[in-house]
């Protein structure tokens, strides 16, 4: 008997496939998502209920009925218990917005890389996206406090990020679905130049005469009446270089594997770059058409080394055998990724003042300044004054991909504008203000701001560990390691899990062999990383990579010294522990009442001393009558700080005056100490002696 997929299905009944499934679990039909089969005959059976529902719903009258009516009052009721929560702009932090919420911040943490893929750590200043992200798991919402007149950075870019986020939670029911942007990536020699190509080739409709010209960095092409954005510069270096800087232009990963090559050491790198982006990753197993392709054997490396699980063995991966070469399955590639991007929900404001992501940036020698930008919302006009992180202008002209002259571009739509004073800094945000003299005032602002502050970002190194992170929860360390050999790599990953402790994470993002690359410096400076190489070294590109981004790159020769760095650095990300040191005893000779002062204990030191910047106790007959601090300490008629025994001293005991001869006294000082942290795998091996 035939079979249809659930989006096959949808289709046919015009209705998104996120929709179809809530149906079908409605009418008790059992499916997983939307690649999984329904049979011939139980779709028609569904076909018939749902197109007799729409009837039915059609003829009624427009009025809602009274339970209606309750449905919806119980459904406004329930958005109305939603918690708000009240944010400043400069309360954006997770600790804040953890008290806030009243959940502990490692509970935060724990739930968000589970059940949402993002990685968070103690005290991160967050983006709004990710404070929303957070809200929504915990049914709250937030409500951002305007910032009185006069008292906004208008040289602050992440204030222009900012309003349209705010724009974005104010007018959620004018947001529409906007086209996909796509990123390939994947292995040298795997295809993803060529699918591009093929892509491009067959699926841009119109030509100008003698073919494009020039590429500006991007492309769109259509498929069944929808649009698919692909940005044509293939490679993770560009994807992650984005993020760093604070762009993600991307919203799905086309992950190519050549089925006669399988799951190669790039392939894991781009995977790792997209996974820590959490964007949904499509793959594409190319080169079917070779005689010695292994589709089934590819799945499985899949499996194995990347823990992608295809859906048709029960996982959520979408897979899709192609042959970028003759063309084969590639049709179904793209629907598969507009079938991603709609239970994705990719949307986007439609209009006002645009927001884009720049992909390529030059000087033309005939055009000037150029920047090939990204539309992600509002629309972008000729005459807009327009501001990126480093320069200013007035869009002169706009050209789509294919190089013609436009007046306008919408969200998700490539185009290359002419009119910045300088060259922008590519792959930063692009906004449009008010006036060409409004985005200069901000950019000189952000450059005296720069200027002041002279370094780049900085980001986590192994000395500063324990002054960046002071929270109690619990702490997570992002590590890249690079080595020499698969066999180095395995060593080093054993070695780094046996450092894991209760109260710190080792959170290793990518492990590859091979020299470190600015691939690897830009993924740690977006997911504030250490780097540590192993018997490899660091190329030139990469090192002044990493000053310029202050990202921490250690290499090793030989292990246990690269293990001893981070076991030391584990102990100082650890809070110094408070530790009660007895320093002395004495006992309270005679009571003296002295005018104004109160009374004063003449005191014999029996032991040890006592110290004035310290601590005292006070027993009586065996029990504690008092504790806390003491005001003066004198030796015969001298301030002194220190006095030790045998000699005696009078001690004025801060806020307390009930003192009797006889009475014995403890003196003692606080001291931290470094914290060791108790490593799993020594808790286990103390526990298995004792059981022993």
């Amino acid at each position: 008997m035939a079979r249809l997929r659930v989006y096959e299905l949808a289709r046919k009944l015009n209705m998104p496939p996120k929709e179809l499934l809530q149906e079908l679990e409605e009418l008790g039909v059992s499916v997983k998502n939307h690649m999984s089969f329904v049979d011939e005959e139980i779709a028609n059976i569904i076909i018939d209920l749902l197109e007799e529902g729409k009837e039915k719903k059609s003829k009624q009258p427009s009025k809602p009925r009274k339970d209606d009516e309750e449905e919806i009052e119980k459904e406004i009721t329930e958005k109305k218990k939603k918690r708000k929560i009240s944010l400043k702009p400069d309360e954006l932090k997770l600790d804040i917005v953890a008290e806030k919420l009243g959940i502990p911040q490692n509970k935060i943490i724990q739930d968000m890389f589970v059940k949402r893929g993002l990685a968070l750590r103690p005290g991160q200043i967050l983006k709004l996206e990710e404070v929303e992200q957070i809200l929504k798991e915990y049914k709250a919402e937030i409500e951002l406090e305007e910032e009185k007149a006069g008292e906004e950075e208008v040289d602050d870019f992440e204030l222009l990020e900012r309003r349209f986020q705010e724009l974005y939670e104010r007018e959620e029911d004018k947001l529409v679905p906007r086209p996909p942007v796509v990123t390939v990536m994947g292995h040298v020699d795997h295809g993803k130049t060529t699918l591009l190509d093929r892509i491009r080739s067959t699926r841009v409709a119109e030509r100008e005469e003698g073919g494009i010209t020039q590429s500006i960095g991007a492309y769109q092409v259509e498929v069944n009446g929808r649009k698919i954005t692909f940005i044509d510069t293939p490679g993770h270096e560009l994807f992650t270089e984005m993020r760093a800087r604070g762009a993600q232009a991307t919203d799905i990963v086309v992950l190519v594997v050549a089925a006669d090559d399988g799951v190669m050491p790039q392939t894991i790198e781009a995977y790792n770059h997209a996974k820590s982006a959490n964007v949904p990753i499509i793959v594409a197993i190319n080169k079917i058409d070779k005689p010695n392709a292994n589709v089934e054997k590819t799945k499985q490396e899949l499996v194995e080394k990347l823990g992608l699980i295809p859906e048709e063995w029960g996982g959520d991966t979408v897979v899709v055998p192609i042959s970028a070469k003759t063309g084969q399955g590639v049709d179904e590639l793209l629907e598969m990724i507009l079938l991603v991007a709609d239970m994705n929900e990719i949307k986007c404001y439609p209009e006002g003042p645009a927001r884009a992501v720049i992909i390529e940036s030059k000087l033309d020698k005939k055009m000037g300044p150029v920047a090939s930008v990204i539309v992600k919302d509002g629309v972008l006009k000729v005459g807009d004054a327009v501001v990126a992180s480093n320069t200013y202008g007035k869009v002169r002209n706009l050209f789509d991909d294919r190089m013609r002259s436009i007046r306008e571009a919408h969200p998700s739509q490539p185009v290359m504008i002419l009119g910045f004073e300088d060259v922008p800094d590519v792959h930063s945000n692009v906004y449009v203000v008010e006036s060409v003299e409004k985005a200069k005032e901000i950019v000189e602002k952000r450059r005296e701001k720069l200027e002041s502050q002279k370094f780049g970002k900085k980001h986590v190194n192994l000395e500063e560990l324990m002054k960046m992170m002071k929270e109690k929860d619990k702490k997570i360390l992002n590590i890249i390691v690079k080595a020499d050999t698969y066999g180095s790599v395995a060593a080093l990953r054993n070695a780094i899990n046996k450092l894991q402790s209760r109260e710190i994470e080792l959170n290793i993002v990518h492990a590859g062999v091979g020299e470190i690359s600015t691939s690897d410096i830009m993924l740690a400076a977006a997911v504030d990383a250490v780097v540590l190489g192993f018997r490899v070294k660091v190329n030139s590109k990469a090192r002044k990579l990493a000053e310029q981004e202050g990202v921490d790159v250690r290499t090793y020769s030989i292990i246990y010294k690269l293990v001893d760095d981070l076991k030391l650095a584990l102990e100082g990300m650890l809070e110094p522990e408070e530790v009660e040191e007895i320093i002395g005893h004495g006992e309270i000779k005679r009571v003296f009442k002295i005018s104004k002062v109160g009374k004063v204990a003449g005191v014999q030191m029996l032991d040890g001393k006592a110290d004035k910047s310290g601590f005292v106790r006070l027993y009586r007959n065996g029990q504690l009558v008092f504790e806390g601090k003491i005001e003066s300490l004198k030796h015969y008629k001298e301030d002194v700080n220190v006095v030790e025994a045998p000699q005696e001293c009078g001690i004025k005991l801060s806020g307390f005056d009930d003192i009797q001869e006889g009475d014995e006294l403890e003196f003692y000082v606080i001291r931290k100490v470094k914290r060791k942290p108790t490593f799993v795998e020594e808790s286990q091996k103390n526990l298995s002696e004792q059981q022993q």
